[in-house]
């Protein structure tokens, strides 16, 4: 990748980061429920909303790294034995 090439997609990458708007992505009636518990002295529910929350976030990325890391494992294992064939082609 040449230099313009790098700045340019750095530049977009960095102007669509700073370009996000902010979003409730909670629904009505668990946001009322949560509040709800949480002032009576309830914790539980909002601990587990939480948590799930937080599941919900990183399973993507662990997928991800796991599609990324078998990748790289065969990838690795191809230059290998490319390397192993041109060895005994000699």
């Amino acid at each position: 990748m040449k230099r313009g090439e790098r700045l340019k997609f750095l530049l977009v990458g960095l102007g669509l980061f700073f370009l996000t708007s902010s979003a409730s992505a909670q629904c009505a009636m668990c946001r009322a429920s949560l509040e709800n518990n949480v002032s009576n002295g309830n914790i539980g529910i909002a601990a587990g909303i939480n948590f799930g929350i937080l599941y919900l976030f990183v399973a993507p990325y662990f997928v991800i790294g796991l599609i990324a890391f078998f990748w790289y494992r065969a990838s690795k294992n191809s230059n290998r034995n490319e390397a192993i064939k041109r060895s005994v082609a000699r």
